[in-house]
């Protein structure tokens, strides 16, 4: 019969050990920011935890008391009936294995779910070592202090998105993980990284006269907008919308570029941000802006060129692949 009762009074203190060991390593892997966005999105388990991981040197005062308790209160069960050597030796290997080793591994495999899952019994060992407990907060809030806030920089937030590439349990597609890391990227590269070299830009000049063989130019350009440059390319007087020229009719009059309505825009320098750049063109009030590099005009950047860069993928509308049908067919000939 006294067996019996050592045997009860042994596992049920091993596994008050068990607890407090696996709750150690559950409450202090887990990340206060993760938890507190969990929480934000509504994630039951990080609700529970929360207050519990908000008063970190109370919870850890709590169960490391308790987890001593226990350990203390084997030894003594087991001297008093095995001797000092033997229950030395029977109660070592039982809180290591048992007690420590087994649940350690054990809780740090899914912390949150198993300080969620133990909640309850974390509060009641707040609540009978508080006497304790609540003073050692108290110094250790002092002499420590709380721990700050960690963030992840752009390569590390860069990496992690990455992880989720090519995983069936992710709830990011690929498509979605391209995206995001190339939105990441964007403040460390620059318009002239992505920019249209000027050498490649079609733009016309404010006395250009738009005749016949003017116009038949424009169409085979296919651009819905023109920069308009004056000759030395040191100053940009605005951008010509082609769809605003659809009403002119240039059968009874010749006109010039400055005849037209000219959209004002200012040019950028080649050494601005690309996230930059999305506040500019919104503030613009257009999608194609011109790059400028020692006071002189040596390309644009369009807003089609932003997207591109983000989603890690060339944009092709009906001109570029009518172009390419054309590069095609001359190939072939």
């Amino acid at each position: 019969m006294s067996f019996i009762i050592v045997f009860v009074e042994v596992t049920l203190l091993v596994m008050a050990s068990a607890i407090c060991s696996g709750l150690n390593i559950a409450i202090m892997s887990i990340d206060t920011a993760e938890l507190k966005r969990k929480a934000k999105l509504g994630n039951r388990q990080a609700k529970r935890v929360l207050p519990l991981k908000g008063k970190t040197h109370l919870t850890l005062a709590s169960i490391l008391l308790t987890n001593v308790a226990a350990v203390s209160a084997t030894s003594l069960v087991l001297e008093h009936y095995f001797g000092s050597l033997l229950s030395g030796v029977i109660s070592t290997l039982l809180i290591v294995i048992l007690g420590e080793v087994i649940p350690q591994a054990l809780f740090a495999k899914k912390p949150l779910m198993w300080a969620s899952y133990f909640a309850p019994i974390l509060r009641l060992m707040i609540i009978i070592t508080y006497v304790i407990s609540k003073p050692l907060e108290l110094l250790l809030d002092r002499i420590i202090g709380r721990k700050p806030p960690e963030f992840q920089s752009r390569h590390e937030l860069g990496m992690m998105i990455t992880e989720h590439l090519g995983q069936n349990s992710s709830e990011l597609d690929d498509d979605e993980v391209e995206i995001i890391r190339g939105a990441l990227q964007l403040s460390e590269k620059r318009v002239r990284d992505i920019m249209t070299p000027i050498k490649r830009v079609y733009w016309l000049t404010p006395d250009t006269k738009i005749t016949a063989k003017r116009l038949d130019e424009i169409k085979a350009s296919g651009l819905s907008r023109i920069p308009i440059f004056n000759r030395a390319l040191t100053k940009c007087y605005g951008i010509l919308l082609t769809k605003e020229m659809i009403d002119v009719d240039f059968d009874e009059q010749i006109y010039r570029i400055d005849d037209l309505p000219l959209h004002p825009v200012q040019p950028v320098g080649s050494r601005t941000a690309l996230d930059t750049m999305f506040r500019v063109f919104i503030s613009a009030g257009t999608h194609l802006i011109p790059v400028e590099r020692d006071d002189a005009i040596v390309g644009i950047i369009t807003i089609e060129d932003l997207i591109e860069e983000i989603i890690g993928h060339e944009i092709e509308d009906e001109t570029d692949r009518l172009n390419k049908n054309k590069v095609r067919f001359a190939l072939r000939l």
